[in-house]
């Protein structure tokens, strides 16, 4: 293919000369009248003239030669990427040496774009500021999604996510209650001195119903992991029943069918993700980009960390839709079976207590299954069900239940995570103490 389209190229360049000697003024026949004499000055001058164009010619003709040459270059290493050209930018060698450094490094956060799912509850609270504070410098950007339901308004509000990112550390002002609306209501301007380092820039707030497949793979399009600590539970309990939430009492009843944010909320978010490295691969490939990013081979995160609870961290709550702790097992069972293209890791949590203290050592233990899952369901009797599951938790009782953890470790242990390779793949328990 290379030679024929050389062969082309110089045939072109052939025929362009032959041409362009025959209608040079300097190599066309000369007219001889027999009517005039010619003086011999006039000869002399006339050679040089034509000797000038000669030369002219010449040069015109290498030029050609050696753009077609630059052209015949260009496209074998179109055809062959081994062959290109050495690449003697010193910056463009600069970029391509820090990408070499950059793999030789282990994972890194540099230029990536991180969800975390859940982000206005306590934890996820915790996780967004956690992330922004010791990683948000070199990264792209911090997705902090907040949980709604339908198209009321946000169920939880920005309030503790705004307080834990530190949008209120600016200079306040707020009207006394007798004025108007908009004179009483506090406001707050950055102030360099105190929020220079929280990294407030990188973040990006989106509302998002985790049911609704569309609306997730809307905010999942161009991210390189998620961390997902949604949750439709208050400890054990349905949000709807511990907090008397009137909008997740009313998607219950009016919707029973809909789903639940530990399955299908789960699902979602994995499939989103999928679906937008994939769909930036076929992008790349279209403009010739040699893509590997977001692959479980380079330098990037780990692509999904799922914040789960130990078993016995807290006692047994049935619901319509399963028990707290069988719901939890099926959503491990989601992320660790049915996507074996995403990379994860599993944080089973210990028991939350904000009386432990802060910045202790992490432990991470092998997870022992409590309950059975057979194909994504929990079990029954005759299959490793009920009776099994009674047997696993007797296992438990004396040695889970114990293992604390404050909640600021946790998200801590969730930012760690995304860049702790002996983590990657594997489902672990986390905690601090034992009580």
């Amino acid at each position: 293919m290379k030679s024929f389209l050389l062969s082309i190229l110089l045939s072109i360049l052939y025929n362009t000369s032959t041409v362009n000697a025959f209608s040079s003024p300097s190599l066309r026949p000369i007219q001889r009248h027999h009517a005039h004499t010619t003086t011999s000055s006039s000869l002399q001058s006339s050679s040089n003239n034509n000797e000038e164009q000669a030369n002219e010619e010449a040069a015109r003709l290498r030029q050609k030669a050696a753009q077609l040459r630059d052209q015949v270059s260009r496209l074998e290493s179109m055809m062959d990427g081994t062959n290109r050209r050495p690449n003697n930018d010193p910056s463009q060698q600069q970029q391509q040496q820090q990408l070499n450094n950059d793999d030789s490094i282990g994972k890194t956060l540099r230029n990536k774009r991180i969800l975390i799912t859940g982000a206005n509850g306590r934890l996820g609270s915790m996780i967004t500021r956690h992330l922004l504070r010791s990683r948000g410098s070199e990264m792209k950007e911090v997705i902090a999604a907040v949980h709604y339901v339908g198209s009321s308004a946000t169920t939880r509000g920005y309030g503790r996510l705004s307080y834990e990112v530190g949008a209120e550390d600016g200079i306040g002002s707020i009207g006394p209650a007798w004025s108007g609306e908009d004179e009483r209501n506090a406001s707050f301007q950055y102030d360099d001195e105190v929020m220079k380092g929280y990294n407030l820039h990188k973040l990006r707030v989106v509302d998002v119903e985790l049911l609704n497949p569309l609306q997730v793979q809307t905010i999942t399009e161009n991210v390189d992991a998620i961390i997902y600590c949604a949750t439709d539970f208050e400890g054990n309990r349905p949000k709807a029943v511990a907090s008397l939430n009137a909008a997740l009492l009313f998607r219950a009843v009016a919707d029973p069918l809909k789903g639940r944010v530990e399955i299908e909320g789960v699902r979602n978010c994995l499939e989103g993700l999928v679906k937008g490295r994939n769909d930036r691969r076929y992008k790349d490939n279209l403009n010739g980009v040699n893509n590997n990013a977001n692959t479980n081979n380079d330098n990037g995160p780990t692509q999904f960390i799922l914040i789960s609870s130990t078993p016995d961290a807290f006692t047994e709550y049935e619901t319509p839709f399963g028990e707290f702790n069988g719901l939890k097992r099926q959503s491990e069972y989601i992320v660790t079976n049915e996507f074996p293209s995403v990379s994860y890791s599993v944080l089973q949590m210990g028991r939350y207590d904000e009386g432990i203290e802060e910045d202790l050592e992490i432990y991470h233990e092998e997870a022992v299954e409590d309950t059975a899952v057979v194909d994504g369901v929990i079990g029954t009797n005759g299959n490793g069900g009920s009776s099994e599951n009674t047997k696993r938790k007797s296992i438990w009782d004396d040695q889970v239940k114990k293992r604390r953890i404050n909640r600021r470790d946790a998200a801590r242990a969730a930012v760690e995570a995304l860049l702790d390779d002996d983590l990657m793949n594997r489902k672990v328990q986390c905690y601090t103490v034992r009580r």
